[in-house]
């Protein structure tokens, strides 16, 4: 009988043994379960912030080799160039104080003046919506001879048309302070219409304050541009800042 009695005692400690070795290896599978779960997750989380930066670079190696004029839609995605009797030059009022321009968007009028704020700085080729400065600033960069290429929010939804905005602005981009590359994208907001809207249709234009031609000095001559497409377009952007290069402005010499 005792015997039997120790039979059966090691015998239940070799099953509990093996139900030990059992959950051992259950857990062990388990925590290499979590531990795989975790690498994939963490996997998903860095492809999920890399990935759009290396898709970002492709796309604007895409455009690298283009020429502006093979940018985006072609010329004949805008209208007819419009002008408008210009006022304002030297009308500097001051910085938080709104302006009321009557035109989407705006070609000329009174504006900020503050060094850091108004105009906005030359080397800064395209903004958002979330870094834009104020249209005041922006009016300032138009009177020293810089072109705008203003986009809509039907532009700012859509990648493609942002992608090739992106690439028009980059053609202008560098160390240089080459007067030549006068040029801002910016967003063009609901907020800054006071009423005034692009033409139906248009989601994009370009504007600049011409002198009324180049050398001239009688403020009486100077006109707003405008141009309005339904697309970007670096063709028609071309051919606008050709005819009115960052000379023909009230101060061309100035940044």
């Amino acid at each position: 009988m005792a015997k039997t009695t120790k039979s059966a005692k090691t015998d239940r400690q070799a099953v509990i043994e093996q139900m030990r070795k059992k959950q051992k290896s259950v857990d062990r599978r388990r925590n290499y379960a979590i531990v795989g779960v975790c690498v994939v997750i963490a996997v998903g989380i860095l492809a999920a912030a890399i990935v759009p930066i290396v898709k970002d670079k492709l796309d604007a190696r895409k455009y690298s080799s283009k020429a502006l004029a093979d940018i985006g839609a072609p010329a004949s995605a805008c209208q007819d160039i419009t002008t408008k009797k210009a006022d304002g030059n030297q009308n500097h009022v001051p910085v938080n104080t709104p302006v009321d321009y009557k035109d989407a968007p705006p070609a000329f009028g009174a504006h900020w003046n503050e060094a850091g704020v108004a105009p906005a700085p030359f080397a800064k080729k395209f903004y958002t919506a979330a870094e834009r400065p104020a249209l005041e600033a922006l009016v300032h960069n138009l009177e020293h001879g810089y072109t705008i290429l203003w986009y809509d929010s039907t532009i700012a939804g859509d990648k493609t048309s942002m992608d090739e905005i992106q690439a028009i602005a980059d053609k202008f981009s560098g160390s240089s302070d080459n007067m030549r590359d006068k040029f801002i994208a910016a967003p063009w907001e609901s907020t800054d219409e006071n009423g005034a809207k692009f033409p139906d249709g248009q989601h994009v234009a370009f504007t600049h304050w011409s002198a009324g031609g180049t050398g001239e000095t009688d403020p009486t001559k100077q006109v707003g541009a405008f141009q309005y497409c339904s697309a970007p377009s670096g063709a028609a952007l071309e051919d606008f800042m050709k005819k009115y290069p960052y000379f023909d402005s009230p101060e061309p010499g100035a940044m």
